[in-house]
């Protein structure tokens, strides 16, 4: 039983040193490498400090618009004032020629044109029909919906006040032809955001899509090398025994001049000929990867936080809802990290993991609702956005942060997702184990 025991502490001895090997080999190879140090620590800050700061104004106000008045009358005037007068519009200009204005719509001076034909005030006081045109740029979905939401608040307003008018010149008191001219009214109540917060709105989902691709990447890049590189035997024998110790330089210097070795005219760089097929413990190699995908851990668990918290709203939310939130963008990170390798991994060749990770992780923000409804793209696109981690993330980023949903309706994403991350790493551990087995695959690009 005593012996039992010991050999239990020595396999867990050996597992932890893999880790803290691995470790510290691939932190050597950060501290040397200044580009793939960026990938984990420059371009995931800038990326989060860049987009909140691309939707630091929280609202869209001051969209341009023109306005061509045929009419020129005072009722035409009044409308051009209650246009201008809109937070939401601005006035550019006021043209004289279609040719101008589709000018400035190509040229995206302006976003639409209201056009005000002739007899426009003529017609109202004669009590008839009176029409206003708008031409509005409808390929920027975002921006003509505002436009149109706008001018057509605008134009009711007017069309109120000018019916009012009537009415009250033909005798009736003006609280009656108010009721008379609109009997049913509207309330609308926005139940969430109510303040129309695109920072809110796209800042704080948009910045959890960019860290999940970077960290895909990384995933992909951090294995990739070392199967491209034809490092990766010398890796797991380094993680198992320590031996060569790879992250001492010197060392490094002394087992190389005992091995064989080629060098490469054209990048002047020294390769070690490793054709010697591993058999390999899964335990060491999840315990190794664990440790080499250990520091992009730690620094996008950071950058998360950065991220959860510029995203937290301003009022009051439940203490379980900011972990829970927080903790499933954490596993999502390391989910990526994990699909990253697998891709890398199941194709032998980092070109080709890299664009497995770019075709799934880049469009993944078109599929996950934000910005289209999810129950308005097909069926097969449901399927796929269903397969996509961001989309389960996201809903539970919209659930808990913005419409302070009871925590327990997302706790389901929470435990999918570690479920996800546990089989992505026996899945990456696997993979590792074929790809050591199989040395004349190595050195793929």
């Amino acid at each position: 039983m005593r012996l039992n025991k010991q050999k239990r502490l020595s396999r867990q001895k050996g597992l932890i040193g893999a880790f803290v090997r691995s470790a510290g080999y691939e932190r050597r190879f950060l501290a040397k490498n200044p580009w793939d140090l960026s990938m984990v620590l420059w371009i995931p800050l800038a990326t989060v400090l860049l987009i909140w700061w691309i939707f630091s104004q929280i609202q869209i106000t001051d969209l341009p618009i023109g306005v061509m008045d045929k009419d020129r009358g005072p009722i035409a005037n009044t409308a051009v004032r209650y246009l201008e007068a809109n937070p939401n519009l601005t006035v550019r200009q006021l043209y004289h020629s279609p040719a101008a204005v589709e000018a400035a719509l190509l040229q995206r001076d302006i976003y639409a044109v209201v056009i005000i034909p002739e007899d426009f005030s003529r017609n109202i006081s004669s009590s008839k029909p009176a029409t206003i045109v708008l031409q509005v740029n409808a390929q920027y979905g975002t921006h003509s919906g505002i436009i149109q939401t706008s001018v057509q608040s605008v134009i009711g307003t007017l069309s109120a006040g000018v019916e009012i008018q009537r009415l009250v010149k033909q005798g009736m008191a003006p609280s009656q032809a108010a009721i008379a001219y609109s009997p049913i009214g509207i309330q609308r109540i926005s139940l969430f955001n109510a303040a129309t917060d695109y920072q809110q709105f796209l800042a704080s989902t948009v910045i959890p899509a960019l860290l999940h691709i970077l960290a895909m990447v990384i995933g992909a890049t951090t294995i990739g090398r070392e199967l491209r590189d034809k490092q990766i035997g010398r890796w797991y024998d380094f993680i198992e025994s320590g031996h060569p110790d790879l992250t001492n330089i010197e060392a490094n210097i002394k087992n190389d001049k005992t091995i064989a070795a080629s060098t490469s005219a054209a990048d002047n760089k020294t390769s070690v000929i490793d054709s010697k097929p591993r058999k390999a413990s899964i335990l060491v190699l999840l315990f190794g990867l664990l440790g080499k995908y250990f520091w992009p851990t730690l620094a996008y668990s950071l950058w998360s936080l950065l991220a959860f918290w510029l995203a937290a709203p301003q009022q009051a939310v439940a203490i379980s809802s900011l972990i829970a939130t927080y903790v499933g963008l954490v596993l999502l990170m390391m989910l990526s990290f994990w699909l990253g390798a697998i891709f890398t991994l199941t194709s032998f060749s980092l070109r080709m993991g890299l664009s497995s990770t770019g075709f799934i992780s880049a469009p993944s923000y078109a599929f996950a609702g934000v910005t289209f409804p999810y129950i308005a793209i097909s069926d097969s696109a449901k399927h796929w956005s269903d397969a996509l981690p961001l989309t389960h993330y996201l809903k539970l980023h919209i659930a808990q942060l913005q419409m302070q949903a009871p925590v327990a309706i997302s706790l389901p994403i929470v435990y999918g997702l570690t479920l996800a991350t546990v089989i992505a790493m026996f899945l990456a551990a696997l993979l590792s184990k074929r790809a050591l087995a199989h040395p004349e695959r190595w050195g793929a690009r």
